[in-house]
This record gives structure tokens, C-alpha cells and sequence, in this order.
């Protein structure tokens, strides 16, 4: 307490005042210098004990933020007395609980990276692995045909990873926040155009149908181009599904309180245990031979659900899948 540089001020000068009082006291009158000797000693004494008491809550405060600091697992800053020490208790006690919770969010987001890397480093893996399998080949010089053939399949894979890498880019900046969404009104006749104009070709080539009900005048709010993305990442998944001779039908309705977009298609739909991880990212199903990397429906979840949509997927009765995105009004 004395190491204070303002408490020795302070007690030097009571002890000064306090002294040359009762002396002055004495002087006047002997019994009145003894009770002013007496009242100065027993303010002291009084004044005394109650810094040092200050002092010692002061520390054992300071105590405790030091084991915060030094992540002790439980420390509890408490304090059911009224006073402004025991304000101060109280507020650090929110401040460490705040700091607290954001440790453990920094924790399971570190976790979340690390799962997220493993998970890059493994779908990177296989399509590098047969890259490097088809070069090896190649080293052999085979005849011209096999030649442009495995040199097709390396331009293949080679896409498949730039696809994969892209989807990803936009995932990690969709989750650091850096994207902002346009506010805009689009008429959803146009995002279900622009939607399908990239797979018109890969539709034309396996002969999936498409039919469409999305009357004109059917509008929403958000960006245009995101959500064109995230409902061709749904037709391309329905694509996939039905394979050659599919068919995929399109549909939209507007209500008084959402407007609602729905994609069916004529596959065998989910198998058991599926509905419940379809929109996780890098989940692939059960069928080991599906040639996407799961990050489509994942980064569809994102998109939809940021601009205040939800989307969910389903069986169909009659057989097939079905997913449901729905916009608020």
C-alpha cells in the first residue's frame, strides 16, 4: 500500500497537520491537545485500516483478472455487496465472460478451418492423383489417339479443380463476411433463365427435359447474379441426378407471405439418412461414384439464407426430389 507514491504524500502530511494541531492544542490547553492527539490517532488508525482493506479487494481483484488472463478454467468475479468496487468486480465479470465466449468462438473456428483444410487437401487429391497417373502415362508416348485422349481427361480434371477452388473462394468469403448483396427487385422468370443458361449445353447432350411454370409479373428482392448462381447449383445437382433422359420441372407460386421456387426432378431422390446432411458441405451422399465435390447445395444454403430466403429438400411422393426455396415477403 505504501508503495503508493500519493499514500505516502497523504500520510506524511496528516501525520504533519495531525501533529502540529494537537501541539498547538497542548500549548492553549494540555487536555484539549491530548483529545486532539487522540481523535488524530484514532482517524489515522480508522483511515488506515480502511485503505488497506481497499487495497487487499483491489488485489484479490487484480489476482483474479490475472487468472483470466492466464485461461484458469474457473474464476468466478463476484461480488453481492453494494459499492464501487463492487460495480467494477461486476463489470469485469461481464468483460471476462464476453471474453470468455469469444475465445471459445475463436476455438471452433479454428477447428472448423482445420476441418475445412483437411477437407480441401482431400478433394484436391484425387483429381492431382490422376493428373499425375495420366502424365505418367503420357511419358510412355502412345499412339496419337490415346494421346489427345488422356490429354481430354487431364483438361477435365484440371477444370473440375479451378470449379472446385472457385467454390471455395466464395464460401471462404461469404463466411468472412465480405461479400455484401445487392437489394434489388428480379423478377424471377429472368433468375430461372439465367440460372439454366449455363447447363443448356450438358442438358442438350444427356437430353434432359426441362418445363417450366414461373408465370411473369413474380418478383423478389435480393442479387441477381448470387442467386442465379445458387439455383444453378440446384438444377445442376437435379441434373445429376437424372441422368441421361431426366426430366426436370420448374415451378413458382406467390402467396401473401413468401414467394416460393420449386425444382422436381424425375431421379430416385434421397436415400434414407440423406435429407439430414444434403446442404453440409462436402457431403457427397452415399453413392461414391457422384462426380461433384458437395459444395454446390452448400454454397446455395449460403446464398439463400444470407439475403433472408430459406431452403429445404425433400422426396416426392410419386418419386424424385424436390427442393423448396422460399423468399419472405
Amino acid at each position: 500500500m505504501f508503495r503508493n507514491r500519493e499514500i505516502r504524500w497523504f500520510a506524511a502530511l496528516f501525520f504533519v497537520i495531525a501533529g502540529g494541531t494537537a501541539v498547538a492544542s497542548y500549548r492553549l490547553y494540555p487536555a484539549a491537545g491530548l483529545l486532539a492527539a487522540f481523535s488524530s490517532f484514532l482517524l489515522g488508525l480508522l483511515t488506515f485500516l480502511f485503505t488497506r482493506e481497499r487495497y487487499k479487494r483491489i488485489a484479490e481483484l487484480s489476482e483474479e483478472i490475472d487468472q483470466v488472463l492466464h485461461d484458469a478454467d474457473k474464476v468466478y468475479i463476484a461480488d453481492c455487496e453494494e459499492g464501487e468496487l463492487s460495480i467494477l468486480k461486476s463489470e469485469v465479470g461481464k468483460m471476462t465472460q464476453r471474453i470468455r465466449e469469444q475465445n471459445n468462438a475463436l476455438k471452433k473456428e479454428k477447428e472448423r478451418l482445420a476441418e475445412s483444410l483437411a477437407d480441401i487437401a482431400h478433394q484436391l487429391r484425387t483429381p492431382l492423383t490422376s493428373a499425375n497417373l495420366i502424365l505418367s502415362l503420357l511419358e510412355n508416348h502412345p499412339g496419337r489417339e490415346e494421346e489427345k485422349e488422356l490429354l481430354r481427361e487431364t483438361e477435365e480434371l484440371f477444370a473440375r479443380m479451378d470449379m472446385l477452388l472457385t467454390s471455395l473462394l466464395k464460401l471462404s468469403r461469404m463466411d468472412a463476411g465480405i461479400i455484401v448483396f445487392k437489394k434489388e427487385q428480379i423478377e424471377v422468370r429472368s433468375l430461372v433463365k439465367a440460372a439454366l443458361h449455363p447447363l443448356q449445353i450438358s442438358m442438350e447432350i444427356h437430353e434432359v427435359a426441362v418445363k417450366q411454370d414461373v408465370p411473369e409479373g413474380i418478383f423478389i428482392a435480393g442479387d441477381f447474379e448470387w442467386l442465379a448462381e445458387g439455383l444453378m447449383n440446384v438444377l445442376k445437382n437435379c441434373m445429376e441426378n437424372v441422368k441421361d433422359h431426366g426430366k426436370i420441372f420448374i415451378s413458382c407460386r406467390d402467396t401473401a407471405l413468401y414467394t416460393e421456387i420449386a425444382v422436381r426432378d424425375s431421379g430416385k431422390g434421397f436415400k434414407e439418412g440423406e435429407l439430414s446432411r444434403v446442404f453440409d458441405r462436402y457431403y457427397r451422399g452415399k453413392d461414391t461414384r457422384t462426380a461433384g465435390f458437395g459444395i454446390g447445395l452448400a454454397l446455395c444454403r449460403t446464398i439463400v439464407t444470407r439475403q433472408g430466403g430459406t431452403i429445404a429438400a425433400k422426396n416426392r411422393p410419386e418419386g424424385g426430389a424436390v427442393f423448396v426455396i422460399r423468399f419472405p415477403k
